[in-house]
């Protein structure tokens, strides 16, 4: 399984900007999902997941402002982020779960004030 996350950039404070991760291979929707991120300087931390079947989690510090969902048609999960702030800087990974852990390049968000 491979996964390559794209739609990072640089946004201003307030803005949004949706992520992609698109997976290869046939068993997308058995596949728990998730997004992590990386800050400058600190350690990578759950963002949110979601499950083969089920209901999302969020991490509190995210939570009413990220949306996790996924496409099991399109085998892409994607994280929906609004009213973005400078401290949701980071480095964003997309996870995925089947047996074994599989996790995306990285794709760069960066929020200025």
């Amino acid at each position: 399984v491979q996964l390559q996350a794209s739609g990072g950039g640089l946004v201003q404070a307030g803005g949004s900007l949706r992520l992609s991760c698109a997976a290869s291979g046939s068993i997308f929707s058995g596949m728990a999902l998730a997004w992590y991120r990386q800050p400058p300087g600190k350690q990578r931390e759950l963002v949110a997941r979601i499950p083969s079947g089920g209901s999302a989690i969020y991490s509190d510090s995210v939570k009413g402002r990220f949306t996790i969902s996924r496409d099991n048609a399109k085998n892409t999960v994607y994280l929906q982020m609004i009213n973005l702030k400078p401290e949701d800087t980071a480095v964003y990974y997309c996870k995925a779960t089947y047996f074994k852990t599989y996790w995306g390049q990285g794709t760069l968000v960066t929020v200025s004030s």
